[in-house]
This record gives structure tokens, C-alpha cells and sequence, in this order.
């Protein structure tokens, strides 16, 4: 990988603190982009070309018929807990660092696979983040289409036990929210899935 090619993975997934080419201001750049993230209307909406073009490569993505990038807009945050009507101690309340069993990643992913029926999920990445939402992109391929069908490297999504991935949590942020990127001591409960082992996996 090139050092242009590194600057242009990072331009969109970090904010840099300290600037030091004037005559492209990544900071500005990425700030701007995220500005224009919020004021959509559109929570997940179809992009021509991905943002991060080397990340999305990484991951799978080709520019060719059958593959699509979508943008997720999405909350940060556990989400709304509301408080218990009735007294109880304030440690009790049950609502402080409660967090939902689907990572946030996973939840984008899922909504761009209800948005694109027709579609399955390749892989996401974060292209940025502001005090209130986070910003995913997803990949996503068309296992019924000709060029996808004939192409070495993609056909794998054709076949029929990856037909709905994301829902099965097949993909690698799905992975990795059923626990099953780590080995060893402590994950012995995580295969072969979460409700196994009477549901003590993570």
C-alpha cells in the first residue's frame, strides 16, 4: 500500500488532532463530509462509489455491475431505556450501561439488507462518527446477477447457505457480536452459537 493510498484510508474513519499539510486539510475534509451525513434525510440511502475506496477494497468491494455501497446513518448509545414508574433505588433503576445484544455495526448491516431485499451483505466499515450518530458503510452483492455469478472471487455469496448471511450473523461484524473471533480460555460457551450451553456464551 502506498502512502497516498494509507492517507486515503484513514481520511474518512479519523479525525486528525494535528494537521500537518496545509494544502490538504483531511480535518476539514472529514468534518465537512459528516456535516452533510447528519442533514440527510435518508437514514440508509444508495452511494455511487464507496468513500473509503481502499478500506472498501479491502473488504471485497470491486466497481462492477451487482455490487452496491449504502450509507447507515445510525444513534450512538445504548439506545432509549425509559425509567421504572415505580420506587425503587436509583442503582436499581435498571437504566444506566444497559446495551442491546446486536453491536451497532450489526444493526446497520441489517438495515441495509431490509432496504436492498434483493441483496446480500459483503462486509461494513465506520467511515465517521459525531456526538450523536455514527456512519457505516455497507456492501452488498447481488448473488442473482451474471457478473456476480462468473466472478471468481464473489461467486462464493451464490451458494445457497449464504443466502441471508446478515440475519444468520455470518458476516464479519456478526462474528465477531456472537463472540466467535476469539479462541481459547473464557470462550469455551461461545460455540457453536449463543443459545447453545444454556445460553452462557459471552
Amino acid at each position: 500500500m502506498t502512502t497516498a493510498t494509507k492517507y486515503i484510508d484513514k481520511t474518512f474513519q479519523k479525525e486528525f488532532k494535528k494537521q500537518k499539510d496545509e494544502d490538504y486539510n483531511y480535518k476539514k475534509l472529514y468534518t465537512e463530509r459528516l456535516i452533510g451525513y447528519r442533514h440527510s434525510k435518508q437514514s440508509v440511502q444508495k452511494l455511487d462509489t464507496p468513500t473509503n475506496i481502499p478500506r472498501a477494497r479491502e473488504l471485497g468491494y470491486k466497481a462492477k455491475q451487482g455490487v452496491i455501497v449504502a450509507l447507515v446513518k445510525l444513534r450512538k448509545g445504548s439506545g432509549l431505556i425509559r425509567r421504572p414508574s415505580n420506587g425503587r433505588k436509583p442503582k436499581r433503576m435498571g437504566v444506566n450501561k444497559v446495551t442491546r445484544r446486536i453491536s451497532i455495526q450489526r444493526i446497520a448491516e441489517l438495515r441495509a439488507a431490509s432496504k436492498f431485499p434483493g441483496m446480500e451483505v459483503l462486509n461494513s466499515y465506520l467511515v465517521g462518527e459525531d456526538g450523536q450518530q455514527k456512519y457505516y458503510e455497507v456492501i452488498l452483492v447481488d448473488p442473482a446477477h451474471p457478473s456476480i455469478v462468473n466472478d471468481k472471487d464473489l461467486n462464493w455469496i451464490c451458494w445457497p447457505q449464504n443466502r441471508g448471511r446478515v440475519y444468520k450473523g455470518l458476516t464479519s461484524a456478526g462474528k465477531k457480536n456472537r463472540g466467535l473471533d476469539k479462541k481459547g480460555k473464557g470462550t469455551e460457551k461461545n460455540r457453536p452459537s449463543n443459545r447453545s450451553n444454556n445460553r452462557k456464551a459471552k
